[in-house]
Parts: structure tokens; sequence; C-alpha cells
């Protein structure tokens, strides 16, 4: 059981690796993490390169994390007794930690928001619609993808414990449950500490804006 957790987080790994921003970048002849906020994600792509690179970083991104998910749901599970949500919620865990912290890119890919939209889409597809407002209703409010995003990654683990509560999410076995809980408690605080630049520019009042040129950092 511990092992196909941990080759779940192994597989997951390696489909973070894909730096779908970094790999943009390069087709454009420049390195996106040396522009704008530094980042490999959606938000610097869109600022550095444009809403069809972010688009497609969004989107590479979100099935790299799906895939993971798909794999070892339905292929690792096979080889032993252990519940297909679980060691896809590890799939998901490795893929945003390889997405955040790419080896081969000395430790700088992204923050894992679009790995995190991917896990809720494969593993609990229910959260998406009240996720999503989180997302947006600040975001038009304020166009701070950082804030929407540090949101979403508070509200996830409370979102699945009121939808498991009220029966909308069928997670039957407390064990199962609770495991799943710490694991998107984790992908929630991974998530708010690789923001952490941007709470502190949140605090400052100088946070860059969705649709406005980032400023090289």
């Amino acid at each position: 059981m511990i092992g196909l957790r941990i080759i779940s987080l192994i597989i997951g790994y390696c489909f973070g690796l894909f730096q779908t921003g970094y790999f943009i970048g390069k087709m454009n002849h420049l390195d996106i993490r040396q522009h704008g906020s530094g980042n490999a994600g959606t938000t610097n792509t869109i600022r550095i390169i444009g809403w069809k690179a972010g688009g497609l970083t969004l989107l590479g991104d979100i099935l790299k994390c799906i895939f993971a998910i798909m794999i070892c749901r339905f292929m690792v599970s096979r080889a032993g007794d252990a519940d297909p949500l679980i060691l896809g919620a590890y799939g998901a865990l490795g893929a945003i930690l390889g997405h955040d912290f790419p080896f081969y890119l000395k430790g700088r890919g992204g923050k894992g928001m679009a790995c995190t939209a991917g896990l809720v889409i494969g593993e609990a597809p229910i959260l998406v619609p009240p996720l999503l407002l989180v997302f947006v209703l600040p975001l038009l409010v304020t166009r701070y993808v950082s804030l929407s995003s540090i949101l979403v990654s508070l509200c996830l683990p409370v979102f699945a414990f009121l939808g498991r509560t009220y029966g909308f999410l069928n997670i039957p076995d407390d064990g199962t449950f609770w495991e799943f809980m710490i694991i998107l408690i984790a992908v929630g605080v991974l998530n708010i500490i690789k923001h952490r630049a941007n709470i502190v520019r949140l605090i400052r009042g100088n946070e860059s804006k969705l649709g406005h040129k980032d400023k090289e950092k």
C-alpha cells in the first residue's frame, strides 16, 4: 500500500516535469522565468507572450495532472489492493510537486494552480463549480489572480469536507476520506507557500493585476 503511494507520487512528479509555459516560452525564443514575475505558469505567460500562449499553458498544466491521475487510478491500482481515489490523489500531488520544483530547471517551476485544477477535475469534479466561483468572482472585482488562487487553495479542503458531510462528495470510507483531506490540505498549504511573495505584494498594495504588463523583477 505504501509502495503504491510512492509509485503514484513518482508517476505524478514525472508528468509534472512537463513545464508547458517554459516550453512555450522557448518556442518564442525566451525563458519565461527570466521575464515578468519569473514564474513559469499561466498568468506570467499571458503577460509576457499573450492570451493564446497562456491558454495553452493552462490547458497543458491541467491535462498533465489529469493524465497522472488516470494512470495512477487505472494502472497502478491493479498492482495491489489500494483505493484508486487515493492513488490518483498522490499522483496529482506528485504532478504539483513536479510542476513547482522541476529538477532540470533547478526547482524553478510554476505555482501549481493549474495542476490543482486538474486535481479537482480528475478527483472531485463536483467541487469544480463552487471553486470556480471562488476564483472568478474575486478576480472580476480585484483582477488579482494571486488573491483568487490563494482563496481557492484555502477553500479546497473546506469544500471537500462540506461536500462529503452533505453527501455531494461520495467517499464512504472514513480512512480514505481523511487521507484524501490530508493531501488536499498539503496541496493548499504548498500553493499558499508558493504565493508568499504575492501575499507580501498584496499587503503592500503593489501586486500586478491581470491585464497589466508585469514589471521585470
